[in-house]
């Protein structure tokens, strides 16, 4: 006989039932953005501004970001923060007494884990990397650093503003003030060869960050790279670039474990794998979102996008721009969403105690996908094949409603 299910299933909810109220609130983490950057990139398409002329109005962003916070409180009161992440844009424009009042604040606030993983993105400019010494004090204990690539032809053609140069003295003085550091690197760049992208990884490998983040360059909508596309690798060629980056990073001890992410052992972003495997976060600042989860069901918000009107909301008293509750059509695809971006993917009752919904509630499509060889499932875990990973939006297509 051909068994069929991948799971002992309970009866199936009908369509439109509300779910289960949760058995215990999900992980929560704090979401920090800061939305400034001394220049846009031409490829960038996140929620970040150039500084003014008059500089960045840094005591009153603050300010916004302390009152926002206290706002959220009773969202999440009682709750224990284990991860801290500020991004942007560019945090590390924030002056060393700006960065030592927000945490300071953050602390007084809420309840952060006494080994919560606190992460700042930094660009390896001179200015910035000056500063890293001040964010260690202050209690970031992971930068991020936006290093792209160390070829000044790449760099240029990208439009960073540092230098290979800038980007190797700051990999050193990352790593010496930082016991976790993470480099972004981008591929398919501009006229990019694989010859290149291995001088690239070499380069990155060579300074043994414990975390690397690897992204292939994407032309987003309302960019200036959309609107006028750079000569860009063939999509076999950047295909070739992609497997040359895993093989690579693996030969170093790198373990790939999630779409873009490789790690050293035990030191994966614990941030970001709040995000992929559906835990709760607050997100103050311009744009941020949140999701929230409570008796009442998960609820996503998001703060007031420019900064001009995100401070405004701050004399008016509401931050937030948009808030919906998450529907029950909605909740398979948004857990699938993230947790297949994880190359292992996620213990098979994490569905319900997430969602509140059964894990029956899916198990049509899930054996529509294991037929496809898109997913593999069974009474323990949830994961995509490599096939999976590789088309991961196919897989994803048959959760939505």
């Amino acid at each position: 006989m051909n068994e069929r299910r991948v799971i002992p299933l309970r009866p199936q909810s009908p369509q439109g039932d509300a779910p289960s109220p949760l058995k215990s609130p999900p992980p929560l983490a704090l979401y920090i953005h800061f939305p400034w950057c001394v220049k846009k990139c031409p490829y960038c398409d996140f929620n970040s501004h150039t500084a003014q002329h008059d500089g960045i109005p840094e005591g009153a962003y603050i300010d916004a970001l302390i009152a926002d916070l206290e706002a959220a409180l009773p969202a999440i009161w009682g709750r224990r923060v284990l991860s801290v992440f500020i991004g942007g844009g560019t945090p590390s424009l924030l002056s060393e007494a700006g960065l030592d009042r927000l945490l300071a604040a953050v602390r007084m606030r809420v309840p952060l884990d006494p080994m919560a993983e606190i992460t700042l993105e930094a660009n390896p400019g001179t200015v910035e990397a000056g500063r890293f010494a001040a964010y260690r004090a202050s209690g970031v204990n992971r930068l991020s650093l936006g290093i792209q690539s160390f070829d000044d032809r790449y760099l240029h053609a990208l439009g960073r503003i540092h230098s290979g140069a800038e980007a190797r003295r700051a990999a050193e003085l990352a790593l010496t003030h930082f016991e976790r550091v993470n480099f972004d690197l981008m591929y398919a760049l501009p006229e990019q060869s694989t010859a290149h992208l291995a001088a690239d990884l070499a380069t990155a490998v060579g300074f043994g960050p414990q975390h690397l983040s690897c992204y292939h360059l994407t032309l987003e909508p309302n960019t200036p790279f959309h609107h006028s596309p750079p000569p860009l690798p063939d999509p076999d060629t950047a295909a070739d670039m992609q497997e040359q980056v895993e093989a690579t990073l693996a030969e170093a001890g790198y373990r790939h474990y999630e779409t873009s992410a490789f790690a050293r052992k035990h030191m994966q972003c614990r941030h970001n794998l709040n995000y992929w495997t559906f835990g709760d976060y607050l997100g103050i600042g311009a744009g941020a979102h949140s999701k929230l989860s409570s008796h009442a069901g998960i609820v996503r918000q998001m703060r007031h996008k420019h900064p001009g009107a995100y401070l405004a909301a701050h004399h008016g008293g509401d931050f937030i721009q948009d808030q919906h509750a998450v529907g029950i059509d909605d909740l398979p695809f948004e857990f699938m969403m993230n947790a297949m971006r994880l190359i292992d993917g996620v213990p098979a009752d994490l569905f319900e105690a997430r969602t509140g919904l059964p894990l029956a509630h899916i198990e049509a499509a899930l054996i529509a996908l294991r037929d496809r060889g898109l997913v593999e499932a069974d009474r323990q875990q949830l994961r995509p094949t490599a096939a999976g990973q590789r088309f991961l939006n196919d897989l994803l297509q048959q959760f939505l409603s």
